[in-house]
């Protein structure tokens, strides 16, 4: 792709909210590269999935043949945005801030190529200015009344107010910029629509102090089409962090989003081509219950964040589970994630219970005269295999994995049984 396709790709792909001068940006980006950064504060142990939007927009930065800074905000993360939020951040000790700090690192590290890019911590740089230094040097260039018509304060105003704390966030955030574009030339900053007034703030310092020409870049917040939030299960938010969201529940959150967002994400999430992209929306119109654009979603977007070894694993477990039923073929660490949500009890390995009350006792069964009219009808499964005996009292050798009793009726309610 030519260096200045990239605007014509981001806007097709719908990734486009604002833009400073973008006839300028345009221009700039024909005679680059540019250096490109986006930050990304530790609020969490882990980055979720509404992160991916400005982190893919870097690596598409990169492709394209730009430069890319990923932030880490060591610095603005022991602060707090005040964009998008009604209420105060709360305060999270240094400690906390500076290990989640280095668990973002590495997650960006995964997703921008550091061959061509750089990961940096703004604390780095911030924690050695004092507030006297950061005041005449950074605070001098803005009116209160500049900062005060920025949308991510101004809309706090109007409810229970602000803190000094987090009304000086986009100073922070415009000295980084700055920083940025002193060390490595960087002109270009992207982020999250609410991040607007943050972005021109920093090319507004870079103006006045330097006498350069800086650019701003917006994404649009995601939503589904339901217009709920974007990035969020039945269990909560997905993370990118494996021990958070399981390779396994990541891949469903993907396979099972509604028709109608399937290839808008498709556009905002994967790197596919136009082409690919539009071949797969003609199949999603004409034979949408294969859900086409669904699965390659969930397959692209797993791969990219936990590798084609943990790919070819779920897409595995799902096979199994939504089709052959072979669960002894499942490695035990791919089972417990497959059947996370499912019904669970435990028992203790030596008074294992016959097959009615395992029924009742995972929801699977209203009684036990319900469970063996299931078992009669040759809808219950043990371990992938169907039962045949309605009054089956499992022994330890029956165990999975010497563990586990995978229960299924009908074809897809699954309850997992541990003994102990």
């Amino acid at each position: 792709m030519p260096n200045a396709d990239i605007l014509d790709d981001l806007e097709w792909r719908g990734l486009v909210a604002q833009a400073t001068e973008p006839t300028a940006l345009r221009e700039a980006l024909a005679n680059g590269p540019v250096t490109v950064y986006a930050g990304f504060d530790p609020t969490a142990d882990s980055l979720h999935v509404g992160s991916l939007v400005p982190m893919l927009t870097l690596r598409r930065f990169q492709n394209a043949g730009h430069r890319a800074i990923a932030l880490a905000g060591g610095a603005t993360g022991l602060i707090g945005d005040p964009g998008g939020r009604a209420a105060e951040r709360s305060l999270n000790d240094a400690e906390t801030v500076a290990a989640w700090t280095e668990r973002i690192r590495g997650q960006l590290g995964r997703l921008v190529d550091l061959d061509e890019g750089r990961l940096e911590n703004n604390y780095e740089w911030t924690a050695g200015v004092s507030a006297i230094e950061f005041l005449r040097d950074v605070g001098k260039h803005f009116t209160v009344n500049y900062m005060l018509a920025k949308e991510s304060v101004s809309s706090r105003l109007a409810g229970e107010g602000i803190s000094f704390t987090e009304f000086s966030y986009m100073l922070l955030q415009a000295f980084d910029y700055r920083v940025l574009y002193d060390r490595y030339g960087c002109t270009l900053q992207v982020g999250g629509s609410d991040q607007w007034g943050n972005i021109t703030a920093g090319i507004e310092l870079i103006r006045r102090t330097r006498g350069a020409q800086a650019h701003g870049l917006t994404l649009p917040l995601v939503t589904s089409a339901t217009g709920e939030k974007f990035g969020k299960s039945v269990a909560g938010a997905v993370w990118l962090d494996p021990a958070r969201t399981s390779p396994y529940a990541f891949y469903q959150y993907w396979l099972n989003v509604d028709d109608r967002d399937a290839v808008p994400y498709l556009k905002i999430f994967t790197f596919l081509s136009r082409a690919a992209i539009e071949a797969l929306a003609a199949e999603q119109a004409e034979r949408p219950q294969a859900r086409a654009a669904q699965r390659a979603l969930a397959a692209e977007l797993t791969r990219l964040v936990h590798g084609e070894a943990e790919l070819a694993a779920v897409q595995q477990a799902s096979e199994v589970l939504f089709g052959s039923g072979d669960v002894a073929s499942l490695a035990p660490e791919l089972l417990d994630q497959a059947l996370a949500e499912v019904p669970r009890t435990s028992v203790a390995r030596d008074a294992l219970p016959a097959l009615p009350a395992l029924l009742v006792g995972l929801g699977l069964a209203k009684s036990a005269s319900d469970a063996r009219g299931r078992v009669a009808q040759g809808g219950v499964y043990v371990n992938g295999a169907r039962a045949s005996d309605a009054d089956w009292q499992p022994g330890t050798a029956d165990l999975l994995h010497g563990r586990y009793l995978v229960v299924r009726s009908g074809k897809r309610n699954y309850g997992l049984v541990t003994a102990e």
